[in-house]
């Protein structure tokens, strides 16, 4: 059977050569299914997991059918935290480059209303929100989403459990009752499947596991190690396999905290990324970490589904997540854009249950690794 291309889906030249300067070759499964259905206008609801191009497959169809006379926001993107909302905005920014006249804003918590309300009377087509400052600048009447004609709901399972379901309610009662939806998630629990319910009747549905050729190049590793060596453990690490970018994930704020002053004595150069830090704050550490000013990022699960920085050469799960889903979303930062990776987790005695779980749920079989 003949595989999908971009050029089979009918793509203005625009997109297919930004795809190509992108170095964007196939496309994965769920935009082989998502595309044509968005194409034609039909609300879609897809079940896929991170990591495998959600994000151009609701993209790429908003970009072809926008209106670039209208003053009105056309599509409204809504993802559950401030770090995935910037990243999206700016892969649809990256993906729009040959399209004149598209603007794109983004629309999050922790930054000024003000600087918000200048970039929306600059009247972008596209706004990625987060639900809660979404409704504030709504009520404020900042900005009017009356008129928009596609919805995306990314990763609606997190942003249900994030407590938005009220807001997201909102969001679609505000907007048109003929709008096209489109709603990705990773699972389906009873709460997604009620939004479903009212108001997706009739929307096609997709199923994605994810085959080997979506999957990321991830080659991953488990070390088993006390507690109290695990930071001598990526210290020799990098050292010997000489990385040059790489990522250190905890569980807290004050384990971060720790980690980073241990890194940062032994002589690396580190920034420390966790929730408590304001946007701004944030901002400034990933384009320092970008632009490769240090080269250890230590960071919470809180910022693990916005972190998108090119050739990031491994990932140390210092602690191992308690969600199973996380487990993908941290090493997912490796191995971007068809790239190699790797990813360490550091198994403390304790660790082993709670790893052999994650390896249940994900299908991960990383290799036992002694150092």
């Amino acid at each position: 059977m003949k595989e999908t291309t971009f050029q089979d889906m009918d793509l203005s030249k625009e997109i297919l050569t930004s795809l190509e300067k992108m170095k964007v070759t196939r496309p994965t499964t769920v935009q082989q299914q998502a595309i044509p259905i968005l194409m034609k206008d039909e609300c879609l609801i897809a079940k896929a997991p991170t990591g495998t191009g959600k994000t151009f497959a609701f993209s790429i169809p908003i970009l072809e059918y926008l209106d670039l006379n209208s003053k009105d926001i056309q599509a409204l993107i809504l993802c559950p935290t401030r770090e995935l909302a910037l990243q999206i905005a700016g892969e649809i920014k990256n993906l729009a480059r040959f399209i004149k006249g598209v603007n794109v804003c983004a629309i999050i918590g922790g930054q000024s209303m003000k600087l918000q309300a200048e970039r929306i009377a600059k009247h972008p087509q596209i706004v990625v929100a987060t639900p809660g400052r979404l409704l504030d600048l709504y009520e404020r009447r900042i900005i009017d989403i009356r008129k928009i004609y596609t919805l995306v709901l990314d990763e609606a399972d997190e942003m249900l459990k994030m407590g938005f379901i009220k807001s997201i309610q909102e969001i679609m009662r505000i907007t048109p009752r003929d709008k096209q939806i489109a709603l990705f998630s990773a699972t389906m629990p009873r709460e997604v499947l009620n939004i479903t319910w009212s108001f997706m009747q009739g929307a096609k549905e997709i199923d994605v596991m994810p085959k080997a050729e979506d999957r990321p190049n991830i080659d991953e590793y488990m070390i088993e190690v006390p507690q109290k060596d695990k930071t001598l453990a990526i210290i020799r690490l990098i050292k010997k396999e000489d990385f040059h970018k790489t990522i250190v994930f905890c569980n807290t704020k004050r384990q971060t905290e720790a980690v980073y002053a241990t890194l940062q004595a032994a002589g690396f150069k580190c920034g420390c990324l966790q929730g408590n830090m304001g946007q701004g704050a944030r901002n400034r550490m990933m384009d320092a970490f970008r632009h490769e000013k240090f080269e250890i990022l230590v960071a919470t699960d809180v910022v693990a589904r916005g972190i998108d920085v090119d050739d990031i050469e491994a990932v140390f799960n210092y602690d191992i997540p308690t969600d199973n889903e996380f487990y993908l979303h941290r090493i997912g930062r490796t191995a971007r854009a068809g790239k190699c990776g790797k990813a360490y987790s550091l198994v403390s005695f304790t660790d082993k249950a709670r790893m052999e779980e994650i390896m249940r749920y994900t299908g991960a079989n990383p290799s036992l690794l002694e150092i």
